[in-house]
């Protein structure tokens, strides 16, 4: 992996200019800002990609690890030995760092992986493709160990969904779309992520100027990705000074408001837009946010329970006991407490890398490193005992 991390860097002009070609593309069909902001490389991207793919060869081989070891009352020694997956097809749509980082992650684990990006990326893809192959030929790797897929159509997508005798997971990332298609045509397990309509509660007891930063970072930090944060909870007892500071810094920052009649009446403003019921489901993927005052910390669970996608939320509070029952009781993947919605990411969660995040509660939920490209069997130690 050290050789695909130097070539990346090496290459660095060429993926560029095999990424203008897709920006340039994606600008003429008129695909969303936020759609071309996770398509767009940088030379700062790069060496994220770059430095991602070191973290993950850094780790520690998950594969052969025991765990849980214990000894039965008849001596036995039990444990939990992980072991790779198999085979994992990751079909993605934007994104040109999900090839290495799914190139890197499975390498890692000891899987074999099928890589099919979108037609917007086809030619970043193609690009980053190239220099994965060339780094398992420096390190002697087999060839196929990762496959870059290029010129497949939604039916042949179909009929690779029904390989289940060959392919052991599916990972799809991209649009809600994308994800039912998969969901809809694969026999094969696939791990879910429909949507991230992430949330932040500010708190009867929160500390403004750590909300007020925390929120502009969770919106703005990077708007078209999942974890952005898409809807602010504001409590009532607190809602009289947070609401017109909160809505004004936002404002000012460019992002467009939808609120409940209480935040539009406290913050002064003409500005904000009535938020309908389609809003509390949105994931805007871009500089709007939806505002609404909550009664207290029940609603605020209850709003999250009925409008969240199990992604991350936030809670901004100096109440350690609230802080206790936030990460208690909501139940999605990332629970952050006084944190940005923006840490729910394999690299900022230790992983160096993701090859996906999981909504779905089977196998993995959340950021998907790789131990999550793992399983485990069973390894048990005797010394002659047999079962009466």
């Amino acid at each position: 992996m050290a050789a695909l991390a130097n070539r990346l860097r090496a290459t660095t002009d060429a993926l560029l200019a095999a990424n203008a070609l897709d920006l340039a593309a994606a600008s003429e069909r008129g695909l969303t800002e936020a759609f071309i902001d996770r398509l767009r490389l940088t030379p700062a991207r790069i060496e994220e990609m770059a430095q991602a793919v070191e973290e993950v060869a850094a780790q520690a081989d998950p594969v052969g690890r025991l765990e849980r070891q214990d000894v039965r009352p008849n001596g036995l020694r039990v444990g939990r030995m992980r072991i790779p997956l198999g085979v994992i097809a990751v079909i993605y749509e934007a994104r040109p760092n999900v090839t290495s980082d799914a190139a890197a992650l499975a390498l890692r684990s000891g899987n074999a992986i099928l890589l099919k990006g979108g037609r917007d990326a086809q030619h970043s893809n193609r690009a980053v493709g190239e220099v994965v192959a060339l780094a398992l030929a420096d390190a002697g790797l087999p060839a196929d160990a990762v496959q870059v897929l290029w010129d497949s159509s939604h039916e042949d997508i179909a009929e690779l969904l029904t390989f289940d005798e060959h392919i052991d997971l599916v990972i799809p990332r991209g649009g809600e779309g994308l994800i039912r298609f998969v969901v809809a045509h694969s026999r094969i397990p696939v791990v879910k992520h429909y949507k991230g309509v992430c949330h932040v509660f500010i708190d009867a007891s929160a500390d403004l100027d750590r909300a007020e930063a925390i929120v502009l970072n969770a919106k703005l930090g990077r708007p078209s990705a999942c974890n952005a944060a898409e809807t602010l909870l504001i409590h009532a007892d607190i809602a009289t000074e947070a609401v017109p500071r909160l809505t004004r810094a936002l404002r000012e920052a460019g992002v467009a408001l939808h609120g409940c009649p209480t935040t539009i009446a406290l913050s002064g403003s003409d500005e904000i837009a009535p938020a309908t019921e389609e809003d509390w489901h949105a994931e805007y993927l871009a500089a709007e946010l939806a505002i609404r005052v909550v009664d207290g910390f029940d609603d605020a669970l209850e709003h999250i329970a009925t409008y969240g996608s199990d992604h991350t939320e936030a809670i901004v509070t100096q109440d350690v006991d609230a802080a206790e029952r936030f990460t208690r009781e909501v139940l999605s993947s990332c629970v952050m407490v006084n944190a940005s919605t923006r840490f729910a990411d394999g690299g900022q969660l230790g992983l160096g890398a993701e090859i996906g995040i999981s909504t779905s509660r089977i196998h993995a939920f959340g950021p998907m490193g790789a131990d999550e490209l793992t399983t485990t069997r069973f390894v048990v130690l005797g010394e002659g005992q047999i079962r009466t």
